[in-house]
């Protein structure tokens, strides 16, 4: 009964300590404030903008966009329906998952490959070195990469159709064949992407305690079995963490990836490059298409991406509750 009473007892004390404010608290949020305030500003606040995807909204003369807002007559869903009766939609939607779904392998598969190979590298420097070059892409922008991979692309001066000169071949006119395009695109981004993600993997391997190692080498595992049993094991919540990410982005798509490398995606590139994306932006800049249309265009991505990424999450809930997201 003692033992019942101070345990009772330590229990309220510490919970008395949890909820008195202390210095470290005062800290924290400090520290916090500067990025909740960010995140107030430019991504909560802006979410009224959603009600454009339920009205017509014009600008009506002499009023701010608040006034024509609420002036502007209310559509229902009718702007949703435009979008989902597009021609093109079919198209635009059976490229934006098909090239997501190849993105979301590869982004798993060759990042998590490269960072096990570098981490068994013994120079220190090569091992950086290799981290750097892979990693550099990353910070350049589409509209750059876009200029280099027409240097390669134009058809009379490129330097691949140059290559194909000399080998006895004839000039490709890359930017009207479309057969190209998927393996050229899947390239760029396995290009650019492949540096961030590897060193985020490459983070998680050197948090690995260095013992299981040391103990597989006395026991005789090789560099493969070390991978397999006990680097892959380590990754998984980490892997799935980022599949999950990946999941939720399936119906959007990088935007200068599929028009700026392209060079404005358009015919005969169209039906292997459009995407929802992309679509939404012609729509934004053309003038026949009202501003409701297009944000319930991307309204429909959004909440879309965040029901993939909850049913996602609820699947690995369900199978391992540690590795879930949420």
């Amino acid at each position: 009964m003692a033992v019942t009473k101070a345990k009772t007892k330590h229990a309220n004390q510490s919970i008395s300590r949890r909820n008195k404010w202390t210095k470290d608290d005062t800290e924290l949020t400090i520290l916090a404030l500067p990025t909740s305030i960010w995140f107030a500003l430019f991504c909560y606040l802006p979410m009224f903008g959603i009600v454009l995807a339920f009205k017509d909204y014009r600008i009506v003369e002499g009023a701010g966009f608040l006034e024509s807002l609420i002036k502007s007559d209310w559509m229902g869903f009718e702007n949703f329906a435009y979008f989902f009766g597009l021609r093109d939609f079919p198209m635009i939607l059976r490229n934006t998952v098909l090239y997501n779904l190849v993105f979301i392998v590869l982004d798993i598969v060759l990042p998590v490959a490269l960072a096990i190979m570098i981490s068994n590298i013994y120079s220190k420097r090569k091992s950086k070195v290799y981290q750097t070059l892979m990693f550099m892409p990353h910070f350049m922008s589409w509209v750059v990469v876009s200029y280099f991979v027409y240097a390669f692309l134009v058809t009379d001066k490129g330097l691949l159709n140059g290559l194909i000169r000399m080998l006895g071949g004839e000039n490709i006119n890359w930017y009207f064949e479309p057969d190209y395009w998927p393996a050229i695109l899947i390239i760029m981004h396995v290009w650019k992407v492949i540096g961030y993600s590897m060193v985020v993997y490459l983070a998680s391997i050197t948090g690995i305690d260095t013992s299981l190692y040391e103990a597989a080498v006395l026991d005789g595992a090789s560099k493969a079995q070390q991978a397999r049993y006990i680097t892959l094991p380590s990754l998984q919540p980490i892997i799935i963490m980022m599949f999950i990410l990946a999941l939720g982005r399936i119906f959007s798509s990088d935007f200068g990836l599929f028009y700026q490398v392209t060079q404005g995606a358009k015919q005969p590139l169209t039906p292997v490059v459009a995407t929802f994306d992309v679509k939404v932006y012609q729509m934004l800049t053309s003038d026949s298409v009202s501003l409701g249309k297009t944000a319930a265009a991307s309204l429909f991505q959004s909440v879309i991406g965040c029901i993939t990424i909850l049913t996602a999450n609820a699947a690995v809930r369900k199978f391992d509750k540690s590795s879930a997201l949420i």
